[in-house]
């Protein structure tokens, strides 16, 4: 096969994982809920499944769609090799310059690889029975404290703070089948 034929066969195969990773993952952030949003949407604890699938195996097809995506782009990036080595002669033209640009370069790629590995998780009992082994609203205001202990909040540390607020507030608000019973 010829190589135009193969960049354009590579080509489609990446943009088919592309729109598949997104797809998955917005299915898993706005159709398969996690556990207190799905409590919180349905008014009970449910599990939630599409095509028999819940949201960690989604997950995981999520994760093997995106290390297949990413040997595609390890051969799409060897095939394309003299081109990204001629442009960058040609955008960076001083070799002294070029190659402080390249360790950076290899050194920024190299601590995003590397940095899952760099933190510990916390890891608490959840206790018997279901769920975490206390209420859910108490777990749910404990998630607010980390947003007001940091200087600069990220965003996702802001959107669980809010989602905690929602979820503590939840419950106190009237549902339709409190007003319907009020009205009769």
């Amino acid at each position: 096969m010829d190589r135009p034929k193969l960049n354009f066969i590579i080509d489609i195969i990446m943009f088919v994982l592309l729109a598949a990773i997104a797809g998955i993952g917005l299915l898993m952030n706005y159709i398969l809920l996690p556990g207190r949003e799905a409590q919180v949407a349905y008014g009970r604890r449910v599990d939630l499944y599409l095509f028999g699938l819940d949201r960690h195996q989604w997950g995981d097809i999520h994760f093997y769609l995106a290390l297949t995506m990413l040997a595609f782009l390890a051969l799409h990036i060897y095939l394309h090799w003299s081109i990204i080595v001629g442009l960058f002669q040609r955008v960076i033209p001083n070799p002294k310059t070029r190659s402080i640009a390249l360790w950076i370069f290899i050194i920024v790629c190299l601590i995003l690889i590397y940095f899952p590995f760099l933190f510990s998780p916390q890891v608490e009992d959840r206790g018997r029975g279901s769920g975490r082994g206390r209420g859910w609203r108490q777990g749910a205001t404990e998630m607010v404290k980390p947003v007001a202990n940091l200087a600069e909040p990220t965003r996702q540390t802001l959107v669980r703070g809010f989602r905690a607020m929602v979820i503590a507030e939840w419950p106190k608000s009237s549902s339709r089948l409190d007003r319907a019973a009020s009205t009769s």
